[in-house]
């Protein structure tokens, strides 16, 4: 996330523009597995590429070297609430002025959702997961936290987030905000553990539908009777744009550089693979995913609408 603000148009669609880049340095590529061409060179200061039916490493780049994470963060917020024990998607939430204050103080990447509108756990994790709502955040961190504030009920829910990351065995992982947006430099991960994390996300069907969805059109009633419209785009450029792209999320700040954790299928062969920190993670991503499909894909870049989010 960099500062972006978004406004709301008579329709109130939801709109911000914003970017972030870093270079990357090159460090060496390891391959875990044999294969009949050399894993391709990518820019990323860590990369990952798992292939989720076999549980395989396919190969990897400073895998296991702990680095922040930015939006990426909200694969882990997303399955926290996914996997709430009794969830109704349908449960309204009501949003609260303070969660576009936070937005507005952090300088983060936002939903743009509109004080006192209502809307459901299912399209907060859309907000959350396609423009990268920092303010869907909080309203799924404040309403599945526990606790007599949202203070309280917020860093409660960053806690269910660490605890489940020890449930999956994710070692070098730790999470010290709901959204990547990290005040004290202790939100991190590798490229290994967020594989892994995504790997286990993608088996949960909800997960699946709203990380594919290049974009979305959304209802809510809103907080004068009315009915707020919001349209949603997705920041990862793969999908629409490479064949068989199916997520995941993409991510930025200045520590973390741009990040990207993203997802295919062709055929009956599904991999996740994972980028931190890298000025080139898109074509990187199609190198990657090329060459474990051993094939040369053309790729026209899907173009975000001028008034969508960019993270």
């Amino acid at each position: 996330m960099h500062k972006r603000r978004g406004t709301v148009t008579r329709r109130w669609k939801v709109a911000a523009v914003a970017s972030t880049v870093a270079v990357a340095i090159a460090v060496p590529v390891a391959m875990a597995q044999a294969s009949a061409e050399p894993p391709p060179e990518v820019s990323a200061k860590g990369a990952y590429l798992l292939d989720t039916g076999s549980d395989k490493e396919l190969m990897a780049k400073a895998a296991d070297t702990k680095r922040p994470m930015a939006s990426t963060t909200k694969i882990m917020t997303a399955l926290v609430v996914l996997e709430t024990r009794g969830l109704d998607l349908d449960k309204q939430v009501t949003i609260k002025q303070e969660y576009r204050d936070y937005v507005t103080k952090s300088g983060a990447s936002t939903a743009d959702l509109q004080t006192g509108d209502k809307l459901t756990v299912n399209q907060l994790l859309y907000g959350l997961m396609l423009p990268s709502g920092c303010d869907a955040a909080m309203a799924l961190a404040d309403t599945f936290g526990t606790g007599d504030t949202t203070a309280e009920r917020t860093k409660s829910f960053i806690s269910k987030m660490n605890t489940k990351a020890k449930d999956l065995g994710l070692t070098n992982t730790k999470y010290d905000s709901f959204d990547g947006v990290s005040a004290d430099a202790d939100n991190y991960s590798t490229p290994h553990d967020l594989a892994q994390l995504t790997g286990h996300a993608m088996e949960n069907a909800t997960f699946d539908t709203v990380v594919k969805s290049v974009s979305t059109e959304q209802e809510a009633p809103a907080a004068n009777g009315h009915t707020r419209y919001y349209s949603w785009d997705n920041t990862n450029q793969l999908l629409g744009s490479y064949q068989g792209a199916i997520g995941v999320k993409t991510g930025t700040t200045t520590p973390a550089g741009p990040c990207l954790v993203f997802s295919a299928k062709r055929g009956d062969k599904t991999v996740v693979g994972v980028i931190l920190n890298d000025a080139d993670r898109y074509p990187d991503a199609k190198k990657m995913l090329d060459w474990t499909y051993d094939t040369t894909t053309e790729v026209k870049w899907r173009q975000l609408p001028k008034d969508a989010q960019r993270d």
